[in-house]
């Protein structure tokens, strides 16, 4: 260090010029400069040392055991074919033609669920893309994302209409936020009409029929066959079935809900806490935990239509618990009142 530190000089405070070069601190002048701080702190980032990860010793177990199974039942098969060529020729030919016919079936399912996996994979893509355009209003992404979206539907006649609209007013939208919330106007609106619909209806006849039902087991089975049978529907209603993320992120919320389902022994304490006092006194003890278990559906419905949906909610409104929870308690408080 050379720098010689200056004495204490008293100065004005209206002679102090303020800026931002160090360098200028020490040129020669009549009046005293003050180096402006800089408004973010630049701290290095660090970098975390990537895991050494070693062999997967659970994907190779299960591909071990997955390979001895297909080995075995090829086996079990060829011995049975054997078998029945030594009783009698023509059963043998006929088990060769129903193993030839299970094959081309095996073979037209490992299609179709590639198929649906990749067109899952695309529709990722396309919300993924779009959430980007919309973030940077990059209006040349998001053309390219609207353009996706409309080949996606382009075989369904039901989104004609709203094809049709979006071409017709795509090019006279200038930012890129705004496209792709006409694209949600025109093309997902009425999906999103359908897929809250199918919600409501799972979520009411959940209601309903675990009202009535005088076992938890039922309960138990019949709301894990609602959840499984709307994500299904959900994600043909919006072009894809679930992948591995999204379906593991669905079955987490399931299991959630399976849990406060078969914990229903509190009754009306539950029904307080989530639906409030006024409603859980008009409603029996029985019902109650049948709007409760709507409820959860209507969650595990939500959860599914932001997994399936091909674009993120931007113009339109997304979905709310307190709509279907109003619609749900509708139907306790006609439940609840006892006849006159």
């Amino acid at each position: 260090m050379t720098d010689i530190p200056r004495k204490p000089t008293a100065f004005r405070l209206d002679r102090i010029r303020v800026v931002d070069d160090p360098d200028i601190a020490h040129r020669p002048g009549d009046r005293p400069v003050v180096i402006a701080e800089p408004e973010e702190l630049e701290l290095p980032v660090p970098v975390l040392p990537k895991p050494r990860r070693g062999p997967r010793w659970a994907n190779i177990l299960v591909s071990a055991l997955g390979i001895l199974l297909s080995l075995g039942i090829g086996l079990a098969v060829d011995q049975l074919i054997r078998d029945l060529f030594q009783r009698a020729e023509w059963l043998g030919w006929f088990a060769v033609a129903v193993a030839a016919t299970g094959g081309v079936a095996l073979v037209a399912l490992a299609f179709r669920e590639i198929g649906g996996l990749l067109r899952l994979r695309r529709i990722t893509r396309i919300r993924e893309a779009a959430e980007d355009a919309a973030r940077r209003d990059d209006r040349i992404a998001a053309r390219a994302s609207v353009r996706d979206l409309t080949e996606l539907y382009g075989e369904r006649p039901d989104t004609a209409h709203g094809r049709a609209a979006l071409a017709q007013h795509a090019a006279e939208i200038i930012d890129g936020r705004d496209l792709i919330g006409l694209s949600e106007q025109e093309l997902l609106r009425p999906l999103d009409i359908a897929a809250q619909t199918l919600v409501l209806s799972a979520a009411k006849r959940v209601t309903l029929v675990t009202a009535i039902s005088p076992r938890a087991l039922v309960d138990l089975l019949f709301v894990l066959v609602t959840a499984l049978r709307l994500i299904r529907q959900l994600g043909q209603l919006y072009g894809g079935r679930p992948g591995t993320l999204g379906f593991l992120r669905l079955a987490r919320t399931v299991i959630a809900h399976l849990a406060v389902t078969g914990g229903m022994a509190a009754g009306d304490s539950l029904v307080q806490q989530i639906l409030g006092h006024g409603i859980a006194a008009r409603l029996s003890a029985r019902l109650g935990e049948g709007v409760i278990n709507g409820i959860l559906t209507a969650r595990v419905g939500i959860a599914a239509i932001d997994v399936c949906r091909p674009l993120p909610f931007i113009a339109e409104k997304p979905p709310a618990m307190a709509d279907f929870i109003a619609e749900l308690t509708k139907i306790g408080g006609k439940g609840g009142k006892k006849p006159d």
